[in-house]
């Protein structure tokens, strides 16, 4: 607990550095790592032959899977999931492995369109066991 001016507050914890496994060749990958980087978090990036590797080694479920795997701590981000929910599902903390933006859908951080276009697009959680839950919408 932090006592500043007579008023204390809980500090948060600093938020865990994203490590973004991805194909050498897709653009909006590299659009979603750009976005999250000018939105303050610490991004590494390691390309990858097999992604498809990737998201069964930390358990994403197949019908949630998009073009990029983000490893944040414990946790994975699948796809093109905006910052502010990145941010708040990592300060929540639910007892989950992950959430995901399944594919690729138009207007999503990474996948903005010149006419912008915008498809509505549910942020979806899943656990170890693959039970799904919708977590936010936009």
């Amino acid at each position: 607990m932090i006592v500043a001016a007579g008023v204390s507050f809980e500090a948060q914890e600093p938020l865990p550095a994203l490590t973004v496994y991805k194909s050498p060749a897709c653009g909006c990958c590299v659009k979603w790592i750009d976005y999250m980087r000018a939105r303050g978090f610490s991004v590494k990036t390691v390309d990858v032959e097999s992604i498809a590797e990737v998201k069964r080694t930390w358990g994403v479920p197949t019908n949630l899977s998009a073009c990029h795997t983000t490893i944040a701590g414990s946790y994975v981000i699948e796809g093109h999931v905006p910052a502010d929910v990145v941010t708040r599902f990592l300060r929540e903390r639910p007892p989950v492995a992950g959430i995901a933006v399944p594919g690729m859908p138009l207007g999503s951080p990474g996948m903005e369109q010149p006419t912008g276009r915008v498809e509505p697009y549910a942020v979806m959680s899943f656990d170890r066991t693959g039970r799904t839950a919708v977590y936010d919408h936009r």
